[in-house]
């Protein structure tokens, strides 16, 4: 069984967090050119109020300009993901595994899968049912249907077998701050939260165990300190 180093954040900026997981990546990558297994690692944080957009995004999704932006504490950041433009911010848990693919036996399509059911298994205790959609990465509610709204966003990168970014699970997010930009470039979808669906602020750390579990089960592997 793989072994999967675990670090918790808590909230730590955006650019802060990308930096060490691209010294991971790197590690992990040289560490397969050299032959040896070493850890995958899964880090978990809260940001501050920032929006990105992926290498492949539109500016045009971004709605507001720099003095808004400003005046709502939130920075704005092109980054090297796949993906158009989302928001993270406090209430908001972001995930983002550093993982080898070939020790782990899976493509990039079938990892991106399993990142869904990691949190559509989530929601799905706090009697949320999330769904996939074709063609659209991430997790939705009453998707198919004029109310379809994202819970879970997903962006990620992977080179040479690892990958890094990760995806981003609405627990408690101020929504409104989506209202800034056409949400992963799409201008008919809207998004929601855990609380939101559920009407409770539910418990961070809580959300944290759960979707730890939830990777052991989906990734067949172990989490170590």
């Amino acid at each position: 069984m793989q072994k999967v180093a675990y670090s918790d954040w808590g909230t730590a900026r955006y650019r802060e967090v990308w930096q060490q997981q691209e010294k991971l990546m790197e590690k992990l990558v040289c560490e397969r050119q050299a032959g040896i297994c070493g850890h995958h690692h899964l880090l978990v944080t809260e940001h501050p109020h920032v929006y990105t957009i992926g290498k492949n995004g539109n500016q045009a999704n971004m709605m507001a300009d720099s003095v808004r932006l400003q005046e709502e504490g939130a920075e704005l950041i092109r980054v090297d993901r796949g993906g158009d433009i989302t928001y993270h911010g406090p209430g908001q848990l972001v995930v983002y595994p550093v993982f080898r693919l070939d020790l782990l036996d899976t493509g990039i399509r079938e990892y991106i899968r399993k990142l869904e059911e990691v949190v559509i298994r989530t929601v799905g205790e706090y009697g949320v049912k999330g769904s996939r959609m074709e063609r659209a990465a991430g997790v939705w509610i009453d998707a198919h249907s004029p109310k379809m709204r994202k819970i879970g966003a997903i962006g990620v990168r992977c080179s040479r077998s690892v990958t890094m970014h990760g995806f981003a699970l609405n627990v408690s997010t101020d929504l409104n701050y989506f209202g800034y930009i056409h949400p992963c470039g799409f201008t008919d979808r809207g998004v929601t939260s855990l609380e939101k669906e559920t009407g409770e602020k539910p418990d961070m750390d809580g959300v944290k165990l759960k979707v730890k579990r939830h990777f052991e089960e989906i990734f067949e592997i172990q989490f170590v300190s």
